[in-house]
Formats: structure tokens, C-alpha cells, sequence
């Protein structure tokens, strides 16, 4: 697609006749997309699954953009967690740094005690 020409937007009647006319005479994806000329059956394929799952209405749904890594949903923040949720979880991470020090002090201070037995008992 040449530069600055922006991408097509289909309305949602459209996508809805589109997908049924397609169910209705039996076309394959290409056929599909050549009879409506869509660029690209990849689009109808989208389009159906929509269909299927969420029925015509599931097309009014804006769906541009990145998905919300907390709920899934498309547009808009990350859910902020609640205030007692979120100073419980920073409070564990600070127990779990502490812990993994202490940790890892045992550990030095146990290699080094073996390393001067080894000595000694040479």
C-alpha cells in the first residue's frame, strides 16, 4: 500500500452482509474478498470469527489499537489494582529481596566454612 493512504474502514453493515452472503452461497475466503473487494481474505477470516463468536453486534465494537494486558479488552488503561492490593504485593516482593539475601549470605557463609575444612584437613 503506497505511503499516506490511511487503511480501509468497513462499516458494521457491511462486515455483517459480507459474512453472510459468504455463509449463504458457500464462497471461500477469496472469493469473498474478490466479490467485496476486500484486500484480504485474512480480513474475512477476522470477520467470521467475530460473527461466530459474538454475533452481528460483536462488529460496532472498536477494536484498533493493543489489547489491555490486565482484562484483554482493547482501548484504554491497565486496571489499577487496589490500594491494600497493591501495598500487599509490594510488601511481599520486600520479603521475598530479603528472604533471596538471606539466602545467598547461607550460602557464602556455608561454601566458605566447607573451603576451610577442606584446608584444614590437608
Amino acid at each position: 500500500m503506497p505511503k499516506g493512504i490511511p487503511n480501509k474502514r468497513y462499516t458494521a453493515e457491511f462486515k455483517r452482509q459480507v459474512i453472510e452472503t459468504m455463509r449463504w452461497e458457500g464462497l471461500s475466503y477469496s472469493e469473498t474478498a474478490r466479490q467485496f473487494e476486500v484486500n484480504s481474505h485474512h480480513r474475512i477470516q477476522d470477520w467470521e470469527r467475530i460473527y461466530l463468536e459474538e454475533g452481528p453486534e460483536g462488529f460496532s465494537i472498536e477494536r484498533r489499537g493493543r489489547a489491555c494486558a490486565a482484562d484483554g479488552k482493547q482501548k484504554g488503561r491497565k486496571a489499577k489494582l487496589d490500594k491494600q492490593v497493591e501495598e500487599d504485593l509490594i510488601a511481599e516482593v520486600q520479603r521475598l529481596r530479603a528472604e533471596n539475601a538471606y539466602l545467598k549470605n547461607l550460602q557464602a557463609l556455608v561454601l566458605e566454612n566447607e573451603r576451610r575444612q577442606q584446608k584444614r584437613r590437608w
